[in-house]
């Protein structure tokens, strides 16, 4: 039987509000405007973007190292972040996940608790560019049943291994 590989989640960057439940290092990096603005600067992020009202970035230096060292890195990008990585890494794989409707997706937001309606708002605003961007990608799934979704992704991965 083939062993699937193993895994390491990229820790983001953020400028956002940590939310009660979350751990630095852990969650994000939760940095300060102006900290992010050097860390773009000096080039250090692979990819980094606005996204609802802050920025979210993925370290370069972090995910050379991780590649080195023989890992599968698994990012959680917006359809921009994803872009900027495949330009930079050709062989990456690009997975588009989406929800079922953009009610569905409204009330997600609303159960998770942790945006005010303004946010949601914004977020949903953006859903249909990310839609359009999402839809080139070379996979596509309806994320309607988390289960189901995840041996998906998997089966995606390990296909491309």
């Amino acid at each position: 039987m083939r062993r699937r590989p193993d895994f390491v989640y990229s820790v983001s960057s953020t400028t956002r509000n940590k939310r009660a439940y979350e751990v630095d290092g852990v969650h994000y990096h939760f940095l300060s405007v102006e900290e992010f603005a050097k860390r773009i600067a000096s080039g250090q992020f692979l990819e980094w973007e606005e996204v609802h009202s802050d920025y979210y970035g993925t370290d370069k230096v972090e995910i050379e190292a991780l590649l080195k060292s023989g890992k599968n890195v698994l990012l959680d990008l917006d359809v921009n972040g994803g872009e900027h990585v495949q330009e930079q890494f050709p062989d990456s794989i690009l997975i588009f996940l989406y929800p079922p409707s953009l009610d569905e997706l409204r009330r997600r937001l609303r159960l998770r608790g942790a945006d005010d309606e303004a946010t949601i708002e914004r977020r949903i605003s953006r859903y249909v560019m990310e839609k359009v961007k999402g839809d080139r990608y070379p996979y596509r799934l309806q994320n309607d049943d988390l289960e189901k979704t995840i041996q998906e992704v998997l089966k995606i991965i390990e296909s491309n291994s």
